[in-house]
Formats: structure tokens, C-alpha cells, sequence
């Protein structure tokens, strides 16, 4: 980048309320005249040369000050008070400005800390002395070591008003203050009151200002201090490397690297141990292995610090063998390279041989435990995770974090809560596990309330915590809380962050408020391939295919390149829309266009697509020309399209294909009795019953649910539990009756049980779906949609029905089952009945 610009032209507002004033001229070749100052009609100019002032009497007041790198002649000398009262109208202030230093006076006190023409003096006021000074500089310090920010920025302020110019030293201790308290605005003040006070930045300073800034978290501000930096270090380079890599930008951290080598300056080592990182977060082992070449070419691959760093950089961009061939080679390793390698064949899945190094191990310390611990749980091996996490001689949260994970990802919820409960400390990572545990393993309820319980300790929410929990509304479709969590994400002002951006966008989508979710999609500052398939996905499963396709399109045309994810999207959305043709020919274009290799869920969409379509046949020869193995969705999609468009033999074939190799899903077993009871066939249906008794496969029960006022109400067919059943029960009567008037007429096809027609419609009138919008009717606003979630399918009984309560009503009904949304409005449904 360019260096248009140097730090004497930076424009700021005032911090302090009685900064001295410098007056300077950079160029050095202009000439100026001095007029008589005591005359009050004419503007005082000054003249660098000769100047009268600039004698050894002046010599005393410099010694406690050091150098600022002005040019020579580049300040005007000082105007004393007399010449001030004398011409009041004067632009510039008494005692503002200090002479320059001569060669002269530099020769007389050569042990000065200052060099010839380098030093604009510190006007010091009567009666102050270098003692003075020199008390207040060692004050500053001690409160900056001391971590009391506050008073050592108010320090400054006490040296302005004794006219005591800060040094260097002064500086760079404050500055060090911000950056160990992570005070952004701290810092920034400071760097204020050195622009302020005409204090021109060396390099050293400059760079304390990028570490400052970098690790604050304001990198834009860091990079400008960079760019106009006359003058840069590989110090001043690495800084800002170091910045990018450890705020989440390798990429950028990557370029300035590359700009730093094509500056002629050497990389050292910070430089190379900064870069490392940033090729590992990448993965890009292409990259990694040009850096170690750099490494070798420096002749610093011994290193053990840089040694330990291309470990744990080969060992995430996934070659182990290259891993250890540098821990081989080390001459010498410390427990930080033994970590990492064990770290590295245990996140491998070679769990033995990182037990092996990890029993060889000279030293040990908390991670290189953890890191073992972590191996295990990773890999499913609980036991002896359990068992290395009661050997441990010192637990740390960390170890505590990485057993309630492990039992989280393998379902055993009850056993994660314990350990938590137990912890004798949490961090915010405790908490996000825990509550990712309970949002993991359908314990929606229990995941809201610990977030909520979160907030009471005190513990503060990062992103991370917000996304888990985000998950938890998408995937309950509890709109109310989702929204809670909403607020709560504005007030911790992590809501331009694209993870949490995308979260919320998912999660709209999926609560079935398709127009919040565009509308916080519009208002990201920034999109990833996540956002936009988010985006995308939401509006397939909520019937608006050609927005989505509309959508890909767009997201064609920037960098977002897409993934799998997003192509099951754009499938589904043809699918959803009965779009055949333009599924076959995205599906196509996946792999053409964009060299993406089609997973089962792709292949899935496409027997989806043709088995709604009708194309049955064509369906079943996809499935037999797969280059992968059909899973039993593909079959279940096969056999739900079967039955759709009345293909019994079909159907029951591909039934009892599904009981075979899935014999534990109940949903097999019942999806086979169903074709059955519908061809009344109940002979056949009862000896499907009877398998599943032998079998001891439990049918899993019909519930539909719905939030009111932040509590989830669910409901069973028939259900009669529920606090409001005579109300439900009495509506639900009367709807019947305004339903047959506008049409309606049930479908008894949807009982699947040999009994009579009045006994049939009379069950299908309490159907868990029906249940839960009379309960909606009853307990919320009537401008406001009914928002219910089934477990299973909709019915095509309660499909038809909520169609007519909906025109009946004048309310919109969102109904979210196991496939998709559906959006009824005035007697219409948005999936047009195909689904």
C-alpha cells in the first residue's frame, strides 16, 4: 500500500482539555521572516534560522527529556510571556512551542539524551526542575506496572499542566497498559495527546501503536498506523502479522508476509512463529511449506519454539508424517513439541500411537493432558477418558470441558450435566458446552434455561454461546426465545459478525419468519458461503423455490463460492416447487461447473424431485445406477412418493426392503401398515404390528407443539392432558361445523385403524396438529400467525383442514413437519399441495 501520508497529518479530537500546542513547519527549504512580535497590528511568523533563543542556557532543561524525531529547524523557538502580553491577538500561545537544539550545545553536554536537531524542547514553567520531572516520569511507570490505566493516563495530564513534556518511555509504558488491559479507547486517548502535543512517532513507538491497536481488536486502525510508518522493521511487520493471525484473518496476515519479503527485509523469528498459525487455520499445507523453506533458508529450523510450530501447523493442515519427521529432527524438544505431536495423532484418530509419545513424555503439563483426554472423547473412547481425567494430578477447566463434551457428543446428557455441576469452576466455554450438549440431544427447553441461568451467574456470552443456543430455537422453531436471544445479541454488539449473522438467519428460517430472516441477511455487513445457503435453505423449506433459486443465482455472482450444503438447498427448493427440470440440471452442474461430488443427501433430492413428479420408474432406475449405496432416505423417499400417487406394489416392495435394513426405525414399520390399512389389506396390516411387537420396535407417537409466551405447549392426538382441553375440545366442535359449510369434508383415508366412518372422522377432528392451532386460537393475538411444529408428516386430512380454518379465521397458519413449512393463508397453502 501506498505511504501517502505521515503521522504529522493525522486529524483527531482534542482528549485533553489543555494539551500544549506545537507549531511546525516540515518543510524545511521554506523561507520565513520574523517580524517584530511586540508590535500588536502584524501576524507573528517565525524564521528557523538564527534562532535567538536557541543558545546553551537552554541546555539544562532538555537533559530529562528524549529525543523526538522532528526534523532540523522543524519548530519554531518558544515565546516567552512577556511577548505574549505584549501582542495578545498573536496566533500561537506563550510557552507553547521549544527551541530547537544546536550542534553546539549537543557538543557542550554531549551525555545529553537527546541528538542535534532532533529535540523540540519542553517549555518547563518557572520554578520546575528536572527532579521534578524525573519524580513524575517514575510515577507513571510504576502505575503502569501496577495495571492502574487510569491514573497513569491521568498522568499525562498532570504533566501538561507543569509543562513537562512526556518521552518515549512514558509512552511506551502507557501503551503497554492499554494493551495488557485491552483498553481500545485508553489507547486511542494516548495516541491523541502524542498528535496533540506535536510528538512525531519513531518506529518504535509506531509499532507499539500496532500492537496496541492489534491486539484491542481495532486491526483497521493498526494497518493505517502501519502504512504511514516512513520507516518499517521486521519488528514493526511482525506486529501486524501477529495482529491478522490471532483476530481471525490469515489470509490477510498471508499477503502482508509476502508484502514483508518483497521489501528486501528479513523475516525473523516472531515473524515466521506468527505466520505459522495463519497456515494452519488455513490448512493450506501448500503455504505451510513454503514458510518452512523460508524457515530453513534463515537457518532457524532448530529452533524450538519455530520446531514446535511447524508440529502443530503440519499436524492441522493433516499431514502427520511431515509432523513428525520435524519432531524427529529436533535437537532439542520441549514439552510444547511433545504436545503438539501427541495433539496431532489423537485429532488423527490415531489415539494408540499419541498414547505411545504420550507415555514417553519427559514432562507433562495440564495441556499435554488435556490433549490426551481430548483424543480420547474425540474418538468415542469415554472410558479411558474417565480414567487419564481421574489420574490427572492437576484438573483444569479445560480438562473438566473436554469430559462434558466427550459425553455430550455420545448422547449421554445426564453424565455431561454432573461433571458440569460438579466442576469446581466454569468458564464461558463450560457453558457453551453444556448448553450445546442439551441443544445437541433435543433438550431444547433445558437449553434455554441454562442459557438464561448463563446470564444470572454473571457469565458473559461470547458468539459461540449464541450460535449453540440459536440452534436450539431454529431447531424447536421457538420464534419467541430466538427473538429474546436476538436482543441480547444487539446489546453485546456481536451482531456483525457473520457466524452469528448466519445463526440468526437459520434461525428465523427455520422458526418459519421467512422475512425476518431476509431482512437480517440484508442488513449483514458481511456474507460467507454459510449466510448464503442459510438464506437459501430457508426459503426451500418454506415453499419459495424460485426465491431460492433466485437467491443462488445472486450468490453467484459474488465470491461466495458454493458448497454441498448449498446445492442440497437448491435441490430441495426444486423439489419442494415441483421444479423437475431445473433439478436435474443444477444437479448436473454440481459437479460440471463447480467439481462438487454428489453425497447421498444430493442423491436423495433427486429421487424426491422425480418420485413427487410421478416419474416413479425413473426414480427407482436412478437409484440402481448410484454410485454410491442408497441409504434408507432414498428408499423412504421412494416409498412416500409411492403412496402419494397410489403405487401399492411399489410401495410395499420398497416397505419391506426398509424393514429389512433399517429393522429398528419404527417409521419403516409404520409406513408399510399404512399402505396396507389403505388398500384394506388389515390382515397384512396386523401382522406388521405383531413383527413389531416381536421386534421391540416402538412406534414413535404423533405430537404437534407450539410456543405461547416463551413456554412450549405439546400436544398428542386425542390428548386430553392439557389444562385447556374443554376450550380446545369445544372450539375444535364448532370449527367442524363452519368447515363443512365452506367444503370441507374429512378425509377417512387418513385412519389407519379397521373402524367404523363416524368413528374414523370423529378421530381425525383431534389430531395432535388440530389440537395445537385451537389452542393458538384461544391464547394469542389474532393479528399475529399460529406458528406449530409437527414431529412427523402433516397428514393430508390436516392439511385440508387447516387450509379451510385459515380462510375461516382470516389468521395465517405455519405448520413446520418433518419435510418442510407450510404457510396456509386464505384457504391456500404455500407448497401448492405438493409436498
Amino acid at each position: 500500500m501506498a505511504q501517502k501520508k505521515t503521522m504529522a497529518f493525522f486529524t483527531t479530537k482534542r482528549s485533553f482539555s489543555s494539551s500544549l500546542t506545537v507549531v511546525t513547519e516540515t518543510k524545511t527549504k521554506t523561507k520565513l521572516n520574523t517580524n517584530s512580535i511586540l508590535s500588536s497590528n502584524k501576524q507573528i511568523k517565525f524564521k528557523p534560522k538564527n534562532c535567538p533563543n536557541s543558545d546553551i542556557n537552554h541546555q539544562k532543561n532538555t537533559s530529562a527529556f528524549s529525543k523526538i524525531n522532528v526534523k532540523v529547524r522543524s519548530i519554531a523557538r518558544a515565546v516567552t510571556e512577556k511577548e505574549w502580553h505584549a501582542n495578545p491577538n498573536a496566533n500561537i500561545k506563550a510557552r507553547s512551542v521549544a527551541p530547537v537544539v544546536s550542534e553546539k550545545e549537543c557538543n557542550v553536554n554531549p551525555k545529553s539524551n537527546i541528538k542535534a536537531g532532533f529535540v523540540a524542547r519542553p517549555v518547563i514553567v518557572e520554578g520546575s526542575n528536572a527532579k521534578g520531572s524525573v519524580a513524575i516520569f517514575e510515577n507513571t511507570k510504576t502505575l503502569c506496572k501496577e495495571g492502574q490505566l487510569s491514573k497513569a493516563v491521568g498522568m499525562l495530564k498532570v504533566m501538561e499542566d507543569q509543562r513537562i513534556r512526556a518521552d518515549v518511555s512514558i509512552y511506551a509504558s502507557i501503551l503497554q497498559c492499554c494493551v495488557d488491559a485491552k483498553a481500545l479507547e485508553e489507547g486511542k486517548a494516548v495516541h491523541n495527546h502524542m498528535i496533540e502535543n506535536g510528538f512525531i512517532l519513531d518506529m518504535y513507538l509506531s509499532t507499539k501503536l500496532v500492537v496496541m491497536y492489534s491486539k484491542c481488536g481495532s486491526l483497521e486502525e493498526a494497518r493505517r498506523v502501519l502504512d504511514e510508518m516512513p520507516k518499517r522493521t521486521p519488528v514493526s511487520w511482525t506486529a501486524m502479522i501477529a495482529g491478522y493471525t490471532k483476530q481471525g484473518f490469515p489470509e490477510e496476515a498471508l499477503k502482508l508476509y509476502y508484502e514483508l519479503q518483497r521489501t528486501g527485509l528479513r523475516p525473523d523469528k516472531l515473524t515466521f512463529a506468527s505466520i505459522l498459525p495463519a497456515c494452519a487455520r488455513l490448512a493450506s499445507l501448500e503455504r505451510g511449506k513454503k514458510v518452512h523453506k523460508d524457515i530453513k533458508r534463515r537457518g532457524l529450523e532448530s529452533n524450538v519454539f519455530l520446531g514446535s510450530g511447524l508440529v502443530d501447523m503440519y499436524v492441522k493442515c493433516g499431514s502427520i508424517e511431515d509432523a513428525r519427521k520435524v519432531f524427529d529432527k529436533m535437537p532439542e524438544r520441549n514439552v510444547v513439541s511433545w504436545t503438539a505431536m501427541v495433539a496431532g495423532y489423537a485429532q488423527n484418530g490415531q489415539v494408540n500411537q499419541a498414547r505411545k509419545l504420550f507415555d514417553k513424555m519427559p514432562e507433562r503439563n495440564a495441556v499435554s493432558w488435556n490433549a490426551m483426554i481430548a483424543g480420547y472423547t474425540q474418538n468415542g473412547l469415554l472410558d479411558e477418558a474417565r480414567k487419564l481425567f481421574e489420574e490427572m494430578p492437576e484438573r483444569t477447566v479445560v480438562s473438566w470441558n473436554s469430559m462434558i463434551a466427550g459425553y455430550s457428543q455420545s448422547g449421554n446428557v445426564g453424565e455431561a450435566l454432573k461433571l458440569f455441576e460438579k466442576a469446581p469452576s466454569r468458564d464461558v466455554i463450560s457453558w457453551n458446552t453444556m448448553i450445546s450438549a442439551y441443544s445437541q440431544n433435543g433438550f431444547f427447553d433445558e437449553a434455554y434455561s441454562l442459557y438464561r441461568k448463563m446470564h444470572q451467574a454473571g457469565v458473559k456470552p461470547n458468539p459461540t454461546t449464541f450460535a449453540s443456543i440459536l440452534r436450539a430455537c431454529a431447531s424447536s422453531a421457538t420464534l419467541q426465545q430466538g427473538k429474546c436471544i436476538h436482543e441480547d445479541i444487539i446489546r453485546s454488539g456481536v451482531e456483525s459478525r457473520v457466524f452469528v449473522g448466519s445463526a440468526l438467519v437459520d434461525m428465523y428460517a427455520k422458526c418459519g419468519s421467512i422475512e425476518d430472516a431476509r431482512q437480517v441477511f440484508d442488513q449483514m455487513p458481511e456474507r460467507n458461503v454459510v449466510s448464503w445457503t442459510a438464506m437459501i435453505v430457508g426459503y426451500a423449506i418454506n415453499g419459495y423455490g424460485k426465491k431460492a433459486l433466485k437467491l443462488f443465482q445472486e450468490m453467484q455472482q459474488t465470491d461466495a463460492k458454493p458448497n454441498n450444503i448449498t446445492f442440497v438447498g437448491v435441490l430441495s427448493a426444486c423439489c419442494h416447487a415441483g421444479l423437475v427440470d431445473d433439478g436435474l440440471r443444477y444437479f448436473d452442474s454440481m459437479s460440471r461447473h463447480y467439481h462438487i461430488t454428489p453425497s447421498v443427501d444430493h442423491y436423495c433430492c433427486i429421487v424426491d424431485l422425480l418420485g413427487r413428479a410421478g416419474r416413479l420408474d425413473e426414480a427407482e432406475d436412478f437409484i440402481m445406477k448410484m454410485p454410491v449405496k442408497p441409504d434408507a432416505a432414498i428408499w423412504v423417499c421412494l416409498l412416500g412418493a409411492s403412496r402419494v400417487h397410489k403405487n401399492m406394489k411399489l410401495g410395499e416392495r420398497v416397505a419391506k426392503h426398509l424393514v429389512d435394513i433399517d429393522p429398528n426405525n419404527s417409521s419403516h414399520y409404520v409406513l408399510l401398515s399404512n399402505i396396507y390399512a389403505e388398500a384394506n389389506r388389515w390382515d397384512d396390516k396386523e401382522k406388521v404390528r405383531k413383527l413389531m411387537a416381536e421386534r421391540k420396535v416402538i412406534k414413535t407417537p404423533g405430537q404437534s407443539w407450539i410456543e405461547v409466551n416463551n413456554k412450549v405447549n405439546v400436544f398428542l392426538t386425542g390428548d386430553r392432558s392439557h389444562p385447556q382441553t374443554p376450550k380446545i375440545h369445544s372450539l375444535l366442535q364448532k370449527l367442524s361445523v363452519r368447515m363443512k359449510e365452506f367444503g370441507y369434508v374429512p378425509n377417512r383415508d387418513f385412519v389407519l385403524h379397521d373402524i367404523e366412518d363416524e368413528k374414523k372422522e370423529h378421530f381425525l377432528y383431534y389430531h395432535s396438529e388440530k389440537l395445537a392451532i385451537a389452542f393458538g386460537l384461544i391464547n394469542t393475538p389474532t393479528e399475529t400467525p399460529i406458528r406449530i411444529v409437527k414431529n412427523l408428516r402433516v397428514c393430508g386430512d390436516c392439511h385440508s383442514a387447516t387450509k379451510v380454518i385459515s380462510k375461516i379465521v382470516g389468521r395465517e397458519i405455519i405448520v413446520r413437519d418433518t419435510k418442510r413449512f407450510h404457510h396456509f393463508k386464505d384457504g391456500l397453502c404455500s407448497c401448492g399441495d405438493y409436498w
